[in-house]
């Protein structure tokens, strides 16, 4: 059997087919930040769990949902050029 795939289509290896290499990395690091922090500040176990889900979890969604189909590491990178120089741009009409 042969298939004929187009020119023009992107092929992308993905982890369970929807999430980028890239955002799984990303995430596995954020997450070993925050179990750290949890690990060695926090004592009580339950505790733990929340404070960890209420860090992890909104970062983790919103890497894999995305901004308007965006990469989380350009966002990233977007948000760190901003605040290296930050510039308000104003637009009036008069």
């Amino acid at each position: 059997m042969k298939f004929i795939i187009p020119q023009n289509y992107d092929f992308k290896s993905k982890l369970l087919g929807f999430i980028d290499y890239s955002t799984v990395i990303i995430n596995i690091i954020w997450g070993l930040i925050v179990f750290a922090f949890v690990y060695f500040i926090i004592p009580n176990l339950i505790f733990k769990v929340g404070v960890f889900i209420v860090l992890f979890l909104p970062f983790a969604l919103i890497s894999i949902i995305g901004f308007n189909n965006e990469k989380i590491i350009y966002i990233i990178q977007y948000l760190f050029e901003y605040f290296k120089k930050p510039k308000i741009y104003l637009y009036k009409k008069y």
